[in-house]
């Protein structure tokens, strides 16, 4: 097999460079003559993510498609810390994507099972306060295309990018409380009424009927107590500066009632 590099990442100072070859090695080099200083082996499969460590030089986190994520000592050429992501009753994982926060105590993890991974130091109870399962309700939906090409939901004939914010559901569909659906951009100032999504019965590819989210509740802005949509606000203010600037340009221009000529701040 013809060796193929598939990663290269400099370490935090540039003094390294590490490359991740499809033999599933890492090689070390001297950044500035170009020599080789060491080949860690630990991977079983290519990897295809290697991060270097915010502040300090010697750390380099890489994971790859066979579930193992490696940190190394790249000074040293050995491995500080390993971990395998393993999935019950589904083997393993293979890990997709991999960043360490700003601080360096904390890096984050996705894998091809849709998980998210947070490994750090500390206690684990401030991420117990979000459900373990978070889904959109839009992420599994059929498209279809137009006279056009162009991309539509099916459902809605509407394109994705021009769809209300998605409600957020468990893997079988069932929505979250509201506390909870104001994580979704785009709701976070919504009022209650506009957080409980509208609920129906759909047909799925194998032909059973299953009780899901279609939608959000329509809820009439004029009915007292509740509050106008934020989206809808700004437009109304955009047409009436744009009203405004219309009636202004209209407007005789020449000195009226031996007044000089209006200036503009």
């Amino acid at each position: 097999m013809k060796p193929k590099v598939t990663m290269i990442a400099w370490n935090q100072n540039d003094n390294y460079v590490v490359t991740a070859v499809n033999n599933h090695l890492l090689k070390v080099w001297n950044s500035s003559t170009g020599q080789l200083l060491h080949d860690l082996v630990g991977h079983a499969d290519e990897v295809f993510v290697l991060e270097t460590h915010p502040f300090d030089s010697r750390i380099m986190l890489s994971a790859g498609h066979d579930g193992n994520i490696f940190i190394w000592d790249i000074t040293k050429g050995t491995k500080t810390k390993h971990y395998f992501n393993m999935i019950e009753g589904q083997g393993h994982g293979a890990v997709f994507d991999c960043k360490f926060s700003p601080d360096g105590q904390h890096f984050a993890c996705t894998d091809s099972h849709g998980h998210l991974l947070i490994f750090g130091f500390g206690c684990s109870r401030p991420y117990e306060k979000i459900p373990d399962q978070m889904f959109f309700h839009t992420d599994y939906r059929p498209l279809i295309r137009d006279s056009n090409n162009y991309v539509l939901d099916e459902q809605t004939q509407q394109a994705p990018h021009l769809m209300p914010p998605p409600f957020l559901v468990d893997v079988d569909g069932n929505p979250h409380p509201t506390k909870y659906q104001r994580l979704v951009p785009g709701r976070e100032n919504c009022a209650d009424e506009h957080l409980i999504p509208q609920l129906g019965y759909i047909a799925t590819s194998d032909g059973e009927v299953v009780e899901q989210v279609i939608g959000q509740q329509t809820v009439d802005q004029d009915e007292p107590g509740l509050e106008p949509s934020i989206l809808d606000g700004m437009i109304r203010q955009l047409q009436l500066e744009q009203d405004q600037r219309t009636g202004a340009d209209q407007a005789p221009s020449g000195p009226q009632n031996g007044e000089g000529t209006p200036r503009r701040g």
